[in-house]
C-alpha cells in the first residue's frame, strides 16, 4: 500500500473532516470566552482533532462487522481490511494520548472534558446505537462538549457561559442527527440501528419529534441573552435563523419527503456556525 492511500485509510479513519467541524464549535466557545492567544488556540485546535479522531476511530473498531452491511460505510478501511485492528487500536491510542496532552497543556478541566467526551461517545452512546433510539440524546452530551470545552480552555472554569454554549448544541443536535437519521434509515436499518425519535420509522410522530426539537432551539438559543452574554443583535439573528430552521422541520412535518429531511439536514450544517459566531461577533463588535 502506497502513502496516498495509507493517509487517505487515516482520513477515513478518524473522520478527519467531521473532527474539523467539531472544533470549530470548540474555537467559537474559546472566542466568546474573551481567548485570544495564538497558542492557546493552536493548542485547543490540535488537541481537539485528536482526541475526536480518537473518538471516531474507536466508533469505528466498534461497528468495523456492521459497517460492511451498510452503504456509507462499508468502504471504511476496517470493513475493507486495509487496516487491521491492531494498527487501528494503534492509530487511537496515539491521537488519544497526545490529544489530551495538548488539551492539559491549556488547563487541567479541558483535559478531562476532551476525556469524558471520548468515555462517553465510545463507551456508552456508540453501544447504545443497537439497542435504543435514545441514544441519539446520550450521543448529545459528549457531541455538546466541545464549544464548552473551548470557552474553559480560556477561563479555566465551569460557569454561566460554558453552560449556556452547551445547552444550545445539545438541543441542536437533535433535530440535526435525526434529520440524518431519517435520510440513512434504510441503511442504518441494515446494521441494526433505528436512531429516529420513534420505533415508527418515518411517520408524522417522528416529524412532529423532530419538529418540537427544533422549535426548542429558539429558546435555548436565547440563553447567552438572558445571561446578559449577548445583546439584542444574538436576539434578532438567533430568531431569525431559528425560525427558518423550524420551518424546514416543519416542512419535513407535512410531507414526510426525504428530500425534505436532507434539507434540513443540510440547513442544520449552516446554522450552527452562523449561531455561534453571531454570539462571538455581538460580544466584541455590538455590546
Amino acid at each position: 500500500m502506497n502513502i496516498g492511500q495509507k493517509i487517505k485509510n487515516y482520513i477515513l479513519f478518524t473522520k478527519f473532516r467531521l473532527s474539523a467541524l467539531v472544533i470549530v464549535s470548540a474555537l467559537s466557545g474559546y472566542l466568546f470566552a474573551g481567548g485570544k492567544t495564538g497558542g492557546e488556540i493552536a493548542l485547543l485546535m490540535l488537541g481537539g482533532i485528536l482526541v475526536t479522531a480518537a473518538s471516531n476511530g474507536s466508533n469505528q473498531i466498534w461497528e468495523r462487522k456492521l459497517d460492511i452491511l451498510m452503504n456509507r460505510t462499508q468502504n471504511r478501511p476496517l470493513p475493507q481490511g486495509q487496516m487491521s485492528v491492531v494498527e487501528a487500536v494503534i492509530v487511537v491510542l496515539i491521537c488519544l494520548l497526545g490529544g489530551t496532552y495538548l488539551l492539559y497543556q491549556l488547563n487541567f478541566f479541558s483535559a478531562l472534558l476532551g476525556l469524558m467526551a471520548f468515555v462517553s461517545y465510545v463507551f456508552i452512546y456508540t453501544p447504545m446505537k443497537q439497542l435504543t433510539p435514545w441514544a441519539v440524546i446520550v450521543g448529545a452530551f459528549p457531541g455538546a462538549i466541545p464549544p464548552m470545552l473551548g470557552a474553559i480552555a480560556h477561563t479555566g472554569e465551569f460557569g454561566a457561559l460554558p453552560g449556556a454554549l452547551f445547552f444550545v448544541q445539545f438541543v441542536w443536535q437533535l433535530p440535526h442527527f435525526w434529520a440524518i437519521a431519517w435520510v440513512c434509515h434504510e441503511d442504518y436499518s441494515k446494521g441494526g440501528f433505528y436512531l429516529l425519535p420513534s420505533r415508527s420509522g418515518k411517520t408524522k410522530l417522528t416529524a412532529f419529534r423532530i419538529m418540537f426539537s427544533a422549535l426548542m432551539l429558539i429558546p435555548f438559543s436565547l440563553f447567552p441573552w438572558l445571561l446578559d452574554l449577548v445583546g439584542n443583535f444574538s436576539v434578532v439573528v438567533a430568531s431569525v435563523i431559528g425560525l427558518v430552521f423550524f420551518l424546514y422541520a416543519y416542512r419535513l412535518y407535512l410531507t414526510l419527503d426525504d428530500k425534505d429531511a436532507r434539507k434540513l439536514m443540510f440547513t442544520s450544517f449552516i446554522y450552527l456556525p452562523i449561531i455561534q459566531f453571531v454570539y462571538v461577533v455581538d460580544k466584541y463588535f455590538f455590546m
